[in-house]
Protein backbone atom coordinates (compact mmCIF):
# COMPACT_ATOMS: atom_id res chain seq x y z
CA UNK A 1 0.00 0.00 0.00
CA UNK A 2 1.69 3.27 -1.01
CA UNK A 3 1.32 6.06 1.85
CA UNK A 4 2.41 9.57 1.81
CA UNK A 5 5.59 9.25 4.46
CA UNK A 6 6.40 12.28 6.97
CA UNK A 7 9.59 12.54 8.37
CA UNK A 8 9.31 12.73 11.76
CA UNK A 9 12.61 15.16 12.94
CA UNK A 10 11.17 18.08 10.28
CA UNK A 11 7.49 16.91 9.43
CA UNK A 12 7.79 16.80 5.69
CA UNK A 13 5.24 14.72 3.71
CA UNK A 14 6.72 12.89 0.99
CA UNK A 15 5.23 11.87 -2.29
CA UNK A 16 3.02 8.27 -2.25
CA UNK A 17 5.32 5.39 -2.69
CA UNK A 18 5.04 1.70 -1.08
CA UNK A 19 8.35 2.02 0.94
CA UNK A 20 9.80 5.69 2.36
CA UNK A 21 12.94 7.07 1.18
CA UNK A 22 16.52 6.17 2.99
CA UNK A 23 17.00 9.66 4.23
CA UNK A 24 14.74 12.65 4.50
CA UNK A 25 16.40 15.34 1.86
CA UNK A 26 15.23 18.05 3.52
CA UNK A 27 17.01 17.14 7.01
CA UNK A 28 19.86 15.11 5.18
CA UNK A 29 21.03 18.86 4.54
CA UNK A 30 23.44 21.50 6.97
CA UNK A 31 20.51 23.24 7.78
CA UNK A 32 18.87 20.69 9.18
CA UNK A 33 20.04 16.78 10.35
CA UNK A 34 19.13 13.58 10.48
CA UNK A 35 18.81 12.01 14.49
CA UNK A 36 22.21 9.76 15.75
CA UNK A 37 19.94 7.01 16.05
CA UNK A 38 18.91 6.99 12.27
CA UNK A 39 15.85 8.34 10.22
CA UNK A 40 12.18 7.37 11.27
CA UNK A 41 9.12 7.90 9.22
CA UNK A 42 5.40 7.84 10.38
CA UNK A 43 2.17 8.47 8.26
CA UNK A 44 -0.84 10.68 8.73
CA UNK A 45 -2.96 8.05 9.92
CA UNK A 46 -0.34 7.11 12.99
CA UNK A 47 -0.21 11.18 13.65
CA UNK A 48 -3.76 11.46 13.90
CA UNK A 49 -4.02 8.95 16.30
CA UNK A 50 -1.15 9.83 18.39
CA UNK A 51 -1.32 13.59 18.44
CA UNK A 52 -3.89 16.49 18.93
CA UNK A 53 -3.98 19.62 17.96
CA UNK A 54 -3.85 23.05 20.08
CA UNK A 55 -5.25 25.82 19.32
CA UNK A 56 -4.02 28.90 21.69
CA UNK A 57 -4.28 32.98 20.47
CA UNK A 58 -0.77 34.87 19.81
CA UNK A 59 -1.96 38.28 20.40
CA UNK A 60 -4.34 39.10 17.47
CA UNK A 61 -4.21 35.82 15.80
CA UNK A 62 -5.00 32.33 16.18
CA UNK A 63 -2.38 29.59 16.95
CA UNK A 64 -2.65 25.85 16.55
CA UNK A 65 0.16 23.61 17.22
CA UNK A 66 0.58 20.04 17.75
CA UNK A 67 0.73 17.99 21.37
CA UNK A 68 2.94 16.62 22.43
CA UNK A 69 5.45 18.63 19.97
CA UNK A 70 6.18 17.05 16.42
CA UNK A 71 8.67 17.54 14.05
CA UNK A 72 10.69 20.76 13.95
CA UNK A 73 7.72 22.15 17.09
CA UNK A 74 6.54 25.59 14.67
CA UNK A 75 2.50 26.64 15.19
CA UNK A 76 0.62 27.72 12.22
CA UNK A 77 -0.96 31.04 12.53
CA UNK A 78 -4.97 31.42 11.36
CA UNK A 79 -5.52 35.63 10.18
CA UNK A 80 -8.52 36.23 9.85
CA UNK A 81 -9.92 38.80 7.72
CA UNK A 82 -12.90 40.22 5.83
CA UNK A 83 -12.07 38.56 2.32
CA UNK A 84 -10.98 35.19 3.12
CA UNK A 85 -8.94 33.78 6.45
CA UNK A 86 -5.26 32.75 5.43
CA UNK A 87 -3.66 30.23 7.07
CA UNK A 88 0.50 31.24 7.60
CA UNK A 89 2.91 28.11 7.69
CA UNK A 90 1.99 24.76 8.34
CA UNK A 91 2.30 21.94 11.01
CA UNK A 92 2.47 18.29 9.97
CA UNK A 93 -1.18 17.46 11.39
CA UNK A 94 -4.52 18.05 10.11
CA UNK A 95 -7.45 15.91 11.00
CA UNK A 96 -11.60 16.12 11.34
CA UNK A 97 -11.44 18.31 14.61
CA UNK A 98 -9.11 20.67 12.82
CA UNK A 99 -11.35 21.20 10.30
CA UNK A 100 -14.67 21.41 12.19
CA UNK A 101 -12.87 24.19 14.43
CA UNK A 102 -11.13 26.03 11.56
CA UNK A 103 -14.40 26.24 9.60
CA UNK A 104 -15.89 27.33 13.07
CA UNK A 105 -13.83 30.15 12.96
CA UNK A 106 -14.34 31.32 9.17
CA UNK A 107 -13.00 28.53 7.25
CA UNK A 108 -9.59 28.49 5.08
CA UNK A 109 -9.59 30.78 1.95
CA UNK A 110 -5.34 29.94 0.85
CA UNK A 111 -2.05 28.78 2.78
CA UNK A 112 1.02 30.63 2.67
CA UNK A 113 4.35 29.17 3.62
CA UNK A 114 7.66 30.84 4.82
CA UNK A 115 9.98 28.27 3.92
CA UNK A 116 10.78 24.43 3.06
CA UNK A 117 10.65 23.13 6.79
CA UNK A 118 7.23 24.31 7.46
CA UNK A 119 5.80 22.68 4.12
CA UNK A 120 4.95 19.61 5.81
CA UNK A 121 1.70 18.47 5.32
CA UNK A 122 0.81 21.15 3.12
CA UNK A 123 -1.18 19.36 0.44
CA UNK A 124 -3.25 17.49 2.56
CA UNK A 125 -4.43 20.42 4.67
CA UNK A 126 -5.58 21.66 0.89
CA UNK A 127 -7.57 18.82 0.26
CA UNK A 128 -9.34 19.19 3.47
CA UNK A 129 -10.30 22.47 2.84
CA UNK A 130 -11.52 21.66 -0.44
CA UNK A 131 -8.52 22.09 -2.37
CA UNK A 132 -7.67 25.69 -1.61
CA UNK A 133 -4.50 27.34 -3.42
CA UNK A 134 -0.89 26.97 -1.22
CA UNK A 135 1.57 29.77 -1.71
CA UNK A 136 5.11 28.78 -2.05
CA UNK A 137 7.81 31.26 -3.67
CA UNK A 138 9.44 29.25 -7.31
CA UNK A 139 12.86 30.05 -5.89
CA UNK A 140 12.19 26.72 -3.16
CA UNK A 141 10.44 24.92 -5.99
CA UNK A 142 13.19 22.11 -5.48
CA UNK A 143 12.58 21.63 -1.81
CA UNK A 144 9.03 20.81 -2.63
CA UNK A 145 8.42 16.65 -1.60
CA UNK A 146 5.13 16.40 -2.41
CA UNK A 147 3.55 18.13 -5.53
CA UNK A 148 0.06 18.90 -6.44
CA UNK A 149 -1.94 20.88 -8.31
CA UNK A 150 -3.01 23.02 -5.41
CA UNK A 151 0.61 24.37 -5.09
CA UNK A 152 0.72 28.18 -6.39
CA UNK A 153 4.79 28.90 -7.28
CA UNK A 154 4.82 32.92 -7.30
CA UNK A 155 7.94 34.56 -8.43
CA UNK A 156 8.97 38.04 -7.69
CA UNK A 157 9.69 39.57 -4.50
CA UNK A 158 5.82 40.50 -3.16
CA UNK A 159 2.52 39.16 -3.95
CA UNK A 160 -0.47 39.89 -2.52
CA UNK A 161 -3.03 37.31 -1.78
CA UNK A 162 -5.71 38.95 -0.61
CA UNK A 163 -6.41 42.46 0.17
CA UNK A 164 -3.90 44.12 3.17
CA UNK A 165 -1.51 40.43 3.15
CA UNK A 166 1.39 40.36 0.92
CA UNK A 167 3.81 38.13 1.00
CA UNK A 168 7.55 39.50 0.82
CA UNK A 169 10.36 37.57 -0.55
CA UNK A 170 13.35 38.46 1.87
CA UNK A 171 15.53 35.33 1.23
CA UNK A 172 18.31 34.44 3.92
CA UNK A 173 17.14 31.09 5.53
CA UNK A 174 16.54 30.12 2.02
CA UNK A 175 16.77 31.54 -1.25
CA UNK A 176 12.45 31.92 -1.30
CA UNK A 177 11.91 32.55 2.24
CA UNK A 178 8.93 34.69 2.91
CA UNK A 179 7.55 36.81 5.51
CA UNK A 180 3.78 38.26 5.35
CA UNK A 181 2.80 41.50 6.20
CA UNK A 182 -0.62 41.99 7.27
CA UNK A 183 -1.48 45.87 6.96
CA UNK A 184 -4.79 45.62 9.14
CA UNK A 185 -3.20 43.78 11.66
CA UNK A 186 -2.25 45.29 15.18
CA UNK A 187 -5.11 48.10 14.86
CA UNK A 188 -4.14 49.12 11.33
CA UNK A 189 -0.08 49.72 12.42
CA UNK A 190 0.72 46.28 10.81
CA UNK A 191 2.19 43.19 11.64
CA UNK A 192 4.97 40.83 10.09
CA UNK A 193 3.99 36.79 10.30
CA UNK A 194 8.21 35.93 9.83
CA UNK A 195 7.96 32.11 10.36
CA UNK A 196 11.89 31.91 11.18
CA UNK A 197 13.00 34.18 8.58
CA UNK A 198 13.43 37.15 11.32
CA UNK A 199 13.46 34.41 14.62
CA UNK A 200 11.97 36.05 17.68
CA UNK A 201 14.23 35.78 20.62
CA UNK A 202 13.43 33.92 23.62
CA UNK A 203 13.33 37.53 25.25
CA UNK A 204 11.12 38.99 22.91
CA UNK A 205 13.50 42.10 22.23
CA UNK A 206 15.15 41.32 18.74
CA UNK A 207 14.84 38.85 15.99
CA UNK A 208 17.98 36.88 14.22
CA UNK A 209 18.62 35.70 11.45
CA UNK A 210 20.48 32.10 10.85
CA UNK A 211 21.11 29.95 7.84
CA UNK A 212 20.87 26.92 10.59
CA UNK A 213 19.18 27.22 13.75
CA UNK A 214 19.90 23.10 15.04
CA UNK A 215 23.35 23.75 13.24
CA UNK A 216 23.99 27.01 14.52
CA UNK A 217 25.76 28.66 11.36
CA UNK A 218 24.52 32.23 11.23
CA UNK A 219 23.74 34.33 8.27
CA UNK A 220 26.60 36.75 7.00
CA UNK A 221 26.48 40.50 6.63
CA UNK A 222 25.71 40.81 3.18
CA UNK A 223 22.59 38.86 3.22
CA UNK A 224 21.33 40.19 6.58
CA UNK A 225 21.50 43.26 4.87
CA UNK A 226 19.73 42.28 1.76
CA UNK A 227 17.04 41.52 4.07
CA UNK A 228 16.99 45.01 5.82
CA UNK A 229 16.54 46.12 2.37
CA UNK A 230 13.84 44.19 1.46
CA UNK A 231 11.74 44.98 4.40
CA UNK A 232 12.52 48.72 4.13
CA UNK A 233 9.29 49.93 2.44
CA UNK A 234 7.24 48.48 5.30
CA UNK A 235 6.03 49.42 8.82
CA UNK A 236 4.64 46.86 11.34
CA UNK A 237 4.13 47.39 14.92
CA UNK A 238 4.27 43.37 16.03
CA UNK A 239 6.01 40.55 14.67
CA UNK A 240 5.16 36.82 14.84
CA UNK A 241 7.50 34.33 15.16
CA UNK A 242 7.43 30.86 14.50
CA UNK A 243 6.87 29.05 18.06
CA UNK A 244 4.66 29.49 20.54
CA UNK A 245 4.92 32.98 22.38
CA UNK A 246 7.86 34.45 19.90
CA UNK A 247 5.78 37.33 19.65
CA UNK A 248 7.13 41.16 19.73
CA UNK A 249 4.40 42.80 20.66
CA UNK A 250 5.33 46.39 19.96
CA UNK A 251 7.90 48.35 17.84
CA UNK A 252 8.15 45.93 15.23
CA UNK A 253 10.08 47.68 12.70
CA UNK A 254 12.24 49.12 15.21
CA UNK A 255 12.99 46.28 16.53
CA UNK A 256 14.25 44.42 13.15
CA UNK A 257 16.47 48.22 12.29
CA UNK A 258 18.12 46.98 15.88
CA UNK A 259 18.49 43.89 15.50
CA UNK A 260 20.20 43.80 11.99
CA UNK A 261 22.32 46.04 13.41
CA UNK A 262 23.36 44.05 16.08
CA UNK A 263 24.20 41.30 14.19
CA UNK A 264 26.64 42.82 11.67
CA UNK A 265 27.99 44.61 14.69
CA UNK A 266 28.52 41.07 15.93
CA UNK A 267 29.99 39.64 13.35
CA UNK A 268 32.49 42.56 12.77
CA UNK A 269 33.11 42.67 16.28
CA UNK A 270 37.39 41.83 16.48
CA UNK A 271 38.83 39.56 18.86
CA UNK A 272 40.15 41.12 22.00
Amino acid sequence: MKEAWICTTCGTQYELSEHPAALCSICDEERQYVLPTGQVWTTLAKLQKSHMATFRREAELIGIGTSPAFGIGQRALLARTPHGNVLWDCISLVDDAIVEIVNGLGGLAAIAISHPHYYTSMVDWSAAFGGIPVYLHAADKSWIMRSSPCLNLWTGETREIMPGLTLIRVGGHFDGGTVMHWAQGSRNKGALLSGDLLQVTPDRKFVSFMWSYPNFIPLGEKTVRVIATRLEPWTYEVIYGAFWDRVVPRDGTNVAKKSVARHIAILQREAR
